[in-house]
C-alpha cells in the first residue's frame, strides 16, 4: 500500500496557497450556506464540496490521487471556516460583499494551485490553462447547483475568462524563467484584479440572444 506522505513535512508556498484558497472557497459556501438557512451540517457540506470540488476534478483527469484523500488538513480547514463563519457572522452579514471577497480571493489562488500542478506534471500550456480554470470554477458550480441557484460562472462579470486569462499568464512568466514565487503570486493576483475591475465597471461578455 502506498504510504500516504505528511501534508506538513516539506510543504511549500503552494501548499500554503491551496490552504488559503480551500479556507476562501470554503468561507464564501458556508456564506451562501447560512443566507439559504442550512443546518450546521448543510453548511459543513456546501463549504467542503466549494473548496474540493475543483481540485478534485483537475486531480481525476490528471490521473493522481484527489488532493484532500492525501491529508485531513483540508477537511479540519472546512470545519475552521465554518466556525470563523459562526463567529463573525454578524459582522459577515453586515459586509455585504462579503461572498464577493472570498470567493475572488479563492478563485484566484486555486487558478494558480491547479496551473502549477498540471505543470508539474508536464503538461503542455493549453491544459494547464484549463486545469487552472477547472480548479478555480468547479466548486463553485457545485455549490451553486446545491443551494438551487445559477452558477455564477454563467452570470457574473468575466469569472472564467478571469481564471482563464490568470493561467494564461502563469504560463507566459514560467516560460520567461520568472521566479515561481512571483509567478504565484502575480497570477493570483492578476485573477483578484480582474474580478474587482469586471464587477466594478460591470464588463461582461456578449450575451448570446435567441430568436427576438
Amino acid at each position: 500500500m502506498e504510504q500516504v506522505p505528511d501534508f506538513w513535512q516539506n510543504i511549500k508556498l503552494v501548499d500554503i496557497i491551496e490552504f488559503l484558497g480551500t479556507f476562501a472557497f470554503a468561507i464564501s459556501g458556508i456564506r451562501l450556506a447560512s443566507a439559504k438557512q442550512f443546518d450546521w451540517f448543510g453548511a459543513i457540506v456546501v463549504g467542503l464540496v466549494t473548496a474540493i470540488g475543483g481540485g478534485t476534478l483537475r486531480d481525476l483527469l490528471l490521473d493522481v490521487t484527489p488532493f484532500w484523500l492525501l491529508s485531513s488538513v483540508y477537511i479540519w480547514c472546512t470545519v475552521i471556516a465554518l466556525l470563523f463563519v459562526v463567529t463573525f457572522r454578524k459582522s459577515l452579514v453586515r459586509l455585504n460583499n462579503t461572498f464577493f471577497w472570498f470567493d475572488s480571493i479563492g478563485l484566484g489562488l486555486f487558478v494558480v494551485v491547479g496551473s502549477e500542478k498540471a505543470m508539474t506534471l508536464g503538461y503542455p500550456w493549453w491544459v494547464v490553462i484549463i486545469m487552472g480554470t477547472i480548479t478555480g470554477v468547479v466548486g463553485g458550480i457545485i455549490r451553486d447547483i446545491l443551494i438551487n441557484e445559477i452558477p455564477i460562472i454563467f452570470t457574473q462579470e468575466l469569472y472564467a475568462v478571469a481564471c482563464i486569462l490568470g493561467a494564461g499568464l502563469f504560463c507566459i512568466l514560467h516560460y520567461l524563467g520568472v521566479d515561481m514565487i512571483i509567478v504565484q503570486v502575480a497570477s493570483a493576483v492578476f485573477v483578484f484584479v480582474i474580478r474587482i475591475i469586471a464587477t466594478r465597471y460591470q464588463l461582461k461578455l456578449p450575451v448570446l440572444k435567441g430568436e427576438d
